[in-house]
């Protein structure tokens, strides 16, 4: 397997908010999805420290088995070598904590997770996704972050940004690691007589803030929440199900910039699209699948 770049070797991207409905999951888990296309054999681990256990509906290859390690585990042990799966799309993935209760009272030192990731010594970027908090748990998540993703859609996120923003440089003068992304944004929106839309809005604020600022939006979009609404509960890979959609592209956009700076191949002028029967590849056959289910156009 060839070696990921160096910059990209255990590249933390933490994703958070401590605003409901931004769309941390989907953005954190679809991102992976978008960043192992462009190196078939880039390990990506996600991590989610929510316990909602969308991730692990995604993910799973198999139901738990006995004894089956998961969060909880790890954070007890000090490391994640334990419990690390090979998940759905070949995403490496830590099973969630059914309660994190426990786990932000093993937190309180927001230095416990970056040890614990050092430790571990991955050799991909790692996606952090974080409960709608700013508890110990996602301080944790936010102090390892070699790059974390704000998400904001609205003025009440923009403002939670704001604080997360202070955690960052509270974490060593770590502020400029912090990046909004304007998610969930309907163009549509218009919010002044003069007919300004909100994306334009927020996007003029985070300037005046001085907020470093991805270029692209991720839109509101009907088919991501059809997406996450399938009738077996796992939530499906925009990549892998909704090509051709405004979504794909705004996704792609935000995963090249990314890959420019992890110096992954870059991937200019290049859509990647899955082949058809590598959409959901399963227990046996994923590696095969994988690397026969990838075609660059």
């Amino acid at each position: 397997m060839p070696e990921p770049p160096a910059s990209a070797a255990g590249f933390v991207i933490t994703v958070a908010s401590n605003k409901g409905g931004v769309g941390k999951t989907t953005l954190a888990t679809n991102l992976g999805i978008y960043l192992r296309a462009f190196q078939e054999d880039l390990p990506i681990l996600l991590l989610s420290l929510d316990d909602q256990g969308i991730v692990d509906r995604m993910l799973r290859l198999r139901a738990p088995g006995p004894g089956e390690g998961n969060l909880k585990h790890a954070w007890a042990e000090r490391s994640f070598e334990r419990v690390i799966q090979l998940g759905q799309y070949g995403i490496h993935f830590v099973p969630s904590s059914p309660d994190t209760a426990l786990l932000k009272a093993r937190a309180e030192d927001p230095l416990v997770l970056r040890r614990m990731l050092d430790r571990t010594a991955w050799r991909g970027p790692i996606v952090l996704d974080t409960k709608s908090d700013l508890e110990a748990l996602t301080r944790n998540a936010l102090w390892a972050a070699d790059l974390a993703i704000l998400p904001v859609s609205d003025r009440a996120s923009l403002e939670e940004a704001a604080k997360a923003f202070e955690l960052l440089e509270r974490a060593g003068g770590r502020a400029g690691r912090g990046r909004v992304l304007l998610t969930l944004v309907d163009r549509r929106t218009r919010i002044d007589v003069a007919g300004g839309d909100l994306a334009e809005h927020l996007r003029d604020e985070v300037r005046r803030r001085g907020w470093p600022l991805f270029r692209g939006v991720l839109s509101r979009s009907p088919r991501v929440e059809a997406l996450n609404s399938a009738p077996d509960a796992r939530p499906l890979s925009i990549l892998h199900e909704a090509r051709g959609t405004q979504i794909h592209r705004e996704m792609q956009a935000l995963a090249e910039e990314l890959a420019e700076e992890l110096g992954l191949e870059p991937p200019a002028r290049r859509r990647l699209v899955p082949a058809p029967e590598a959409a959901l590849p399963m227990a046996g056959g994923l590696k095969a699948a994988l690397l026969r289910g990838w075609r660059r156009s």
